[in-house]
């Protein structure tokens, strides 16, 4: 029927709307993969967030890491990231539950959801009424949710729904990309400290290379810091925490 972009009563987007959502979604995964760290991709994805789901005025990246230590990696406003922080200090909301328990969290009215009192007391109070949390990727140990909030009391609807979680997945994809690079990054770079700090000693001491590793090694257990920190050291101040060798 002219004028609806969904069935009624379904939830399921129209042919139209299916169009515009996976023009959407092809535009986000190209914009993510011009993203150069990790920070940019989540505040990225945050971004899109809002532009994407149908009711959304704010979003949030919650990550989980080792499944104890939880943070705001990007958000779309200062609201956002204040809503995020309720929920770690008093231990309870949609975002912990997405992350932990339920793919989908849908919070209608805060001033009338008894799931979590101290929460939705507090964010109704910082203007928040409406909010929709997603679970957005686990692994290992990490886990990650997407919240989306509203002003308004039930801007979130099946279409919300629905569509946050074809986005959610696409984020999630761009997200372990993005998590990995990093990784491989940093890889490379205690690699190349590393082989910087070896070569000084084997030029200054006249040493091979496993001989200069062992003495990295000694003045990485001898001062309780990380080899890399101790080549790094090294490379900055051309001193070893540990004597040198003779």
């Amino acid at each position: 029927m002219a004028g609806s972009d969904s069935d009624a009563g379904t939830g399921v987007p129209r042919p139209a709307a299916v169009d515009d959502l996976a023009g959407k979604l092809s535009d986000l995964a190209r914009t993510l993969q011009h993203e150069d760290s990790v920070v940019a991709t989540l505040q990225a994805i945050a971004g899109a967030a809002v532009g994407t789901v149908p009711g959304a005025e704010y979003a949030a990246l919650s990550v989980v890491e080792h499944r104890r230590e939880v943070h705001t990696r990007a958000g779309t406003a200062d609201l956002a990231y204040a809503v995020d922080r309720v929920q770690y200090e008093v231990g309870e909301g949609p975002c912990l539950s997405a992350v932990y328990e339920q793919q989908t969290v849908h919070v209608p009215d805060m001033t009338v959801e008894e799931r979590w009192p101290r929460f939705t007391q507090r964010a109704a109070e910082l203007g928040v009424s409406s909010m929709l949390s997603f679970q957005l990727y686990v692994q290992e140990d990490n886990l990650g949710a997407l919240n989306l909030y509203s002003s308004r009391t039930h801007a979130f609807d099946d279409d919300s729904a629905h569509v946050g979680l074809l986005f959610a997945a696409h984020a999630a994809v761009a997200m372990s990309g993005a998590q990995h690079l990093e990784q491989l990054n940093q890889a490379i770079s205690v690699r190349d400290v590393i082989g910087q700090a070896k070569g000084i000693l084997m030029e200054r001491h006249k040493l091979s290379a496993d001989q200069a590793f062992a003495v990295l090694a000694r003045a990485s257990q001898n001062t309780n810091q990380k080899l890399v920190d101790v080549a790094r050291y090294l490379t900055a101040t051309g001193q070893l925490t540990h004597r040198t060798p003779r």
